[in-house]
């Protein structure tokens, strides 16, 4: 049986997701304010400073928070913030892949794009996290492209529901088409060659505070560390798309 999880974000079609029977999914990750968009959440999942009235007040004994406590040692288990990038998006798939090893993972709501004009979030405007100036999220697609190859490399598929512009780089789902393994068309070499050097440069913050010590970062470095996971992971897609 395949276990399949759904991670939403903020972004404006994140209420999409109503439109969709999620009883097929064992685990419903909601990013900070998303659990408002749906009762089916199962897990919500917010940074240190996330402000406690924007907590849901009472949970059912099928839903639970995962806080920093949580999710800080699951991220660390595949390199860390520096190398993941450091917005929740991210942290919230890298969760969902440790601590529930999924076959499946579907994300909507987390494009990260965001118009000049008019809603940037569900509920109206709000900060845009991943755009913030910091030395992790200068390529938030090659960041995508990174978690994609580690997910490859476990076993597990990672989709994008949305319809519209996508920083990610996860495939759409077509749920009429067959989808390949992605595990079996991953450039395994590529992916620990590229992992191989993120060790040397040893850039791991054990309690995920990266913004603490950040100067201590060569962004040269980690630019090309982007562009190799940004190749990896076209790679992985050319050969999704030829499969």
């Amino acid at each position: 049986m395949k276990i399949k999880t759904l991670i939403l974000g903020s972004g404006p079609n994140v209420t999409d997701i109503r439109n969709h029977d999620v009883s097929g999914y064992d685990h419903i990750i909601a990013i900070n304010n998303a659990w408002r968009i749906t009762e089916a959440w199962t897990e919500i999942i917010f940074p240190y400073d996330f402000p406690d009235d924007r907590k849901p007040v009472t949970l059912t004994p099928d839903q639970s928070m995962i806080t920093e406590q949580d999710f800080v040692s699951v991220q660390n288990d595949f390199g860390g913030f520096v190398y993941a990038g450091g917005t929740m998006a991210f942290t919230a798939l890298y969760w969902s892949l440790g601590r529930h090893q999924p076959d499946e993972i579907h994300i909507l709501g987390c494009d990260m794009v965001y118009k000049p004009t008019g809603d940037t979030h569900f509920y109206g405007t709000g900060t845009a996290d991943p755009l913030r100036d910091d030395i992790t999220l200068r390529d938030l697609s090659a960041k995508s492209a990174r978690f994609m190859c580690l997910a490859a490399m476990n076993g597990c598929n990672v989709f994008n529901l949305s319809r519209d512009a996508s920083t990610l780089v996860f495939p759409r789902l077509h749920h009429h088409v067959q989808q390949p393994k992605m595990s079996e068309l991953v450039n395994r070499d590529h992916v620990q060659s590229i992992t191989a050097q993120e060790n040397e440069l040893g850039y791991y913050v054990e309690s995920g505070r990266y913004w603490d010590i950040k100067n201590q970062f060569d962004p040269n470095a980690l630019e090309r560390l982007d562009h190799a996971w940004a190749a990896c992971g076209a790679e992985l897609l050319a050969g999704c798309n030829a499969a």
